[in-house]
């Protein structure tokens, strides 16, 4: 079951020249709501709430239950604009949600039984991850926290591309739809990069010729 979270909003009316910077000084931050055929409205968020969910992963792929004006409504978090150079939000893209409209998602990828992998546990091999996280489409009430990619199975010098990945109902990858060109690898096991064997025997020293003492010595 998706982790449930929730947003309160205001209208914002201090749209001039600074206004971001004195709404964070009240604790607020400037968001912006658009999508599903209606006007974009202006509104701050709560910045304490706001932090709290932003340190969940599943935060950044829910829905979100945004109450304003004493109404509630769903929304997606669209985009976040963070301060190149201090812990603070800047601003927040918040996009309408509707139950029977399909929505695109970037979901983190999960892998479980890495360490337990047949091709690391028991060959020996090294795993490597090409893909952290994944788009996908899907109606709102379909919408996974995460994609979970099992390796257990998985063998030394093999593979698995998206095409392997078992989706859960009603989710689909975008980038497949597109064709088999775009079926990315996402996990493989290899041997590790071989050794170079250094020999340990000492290189043998060149040989040099000795001269032997002179006959009858110094003369007296």
């Amino acid at each position: 079951m998706a982790t449930k979270y929730e947003l309160a909003a205001e209208m914002r009316e201090d749209l001039g020249k600074g206004a971001s910077r004195r709404l964070r000084r009240v604790n607020k931050i400037p968001a912006v709501l658009y999508g599903a055929g209606r006007p974009a409205w202006s509104l701050t968020l709560n910045e304490n709430q706001l932090m709290r969910n932003l340190q969940e992963e599943s935060f950044y792929a829910a829905i979100i239950e945004l109450t304003l004006e004493g109404k509630k409504q769903k929304v997606f978090l669209r985009d976040l604009q963070r301060h190149p150079a201090k812990p603070f939000v800047l601003h927040v893209d918040l996009q309408r949600v509707r139950d029977d409209v399909e929505m695109t998602v970037v979901l983190p990828l999960h892998f479980v039984n890495e360490e337990d992998a047949h091709g690391v546990k028991m060959e020996g091999g090294v795993l490597t991850r090409n893909l952290s996280d994944i788009e996908v489409v899907c109606l709102p009430g379909d919408l996974p926290e995460y994609i979970e990619v099992d390796l257990a199975e998985l063998k030394l010098g093999e593979s698995l591309h998206l095409s392997d990945i078992k989706f859960p109902e009603g989710v689909s990858s975008t980038e497949l739809s597109h064709g088999e060109d775009h079926d990315h690898l996402v996990v493989s096991i290899h041997a590790p990069r071989a050794v170079e064997e250094v020999s340990d025997e000492a290189p043998e020293a060149p040989e040099t010729e000795v001269d032997g003492e002179a006959e009858g010595g110094d003369d007296a």
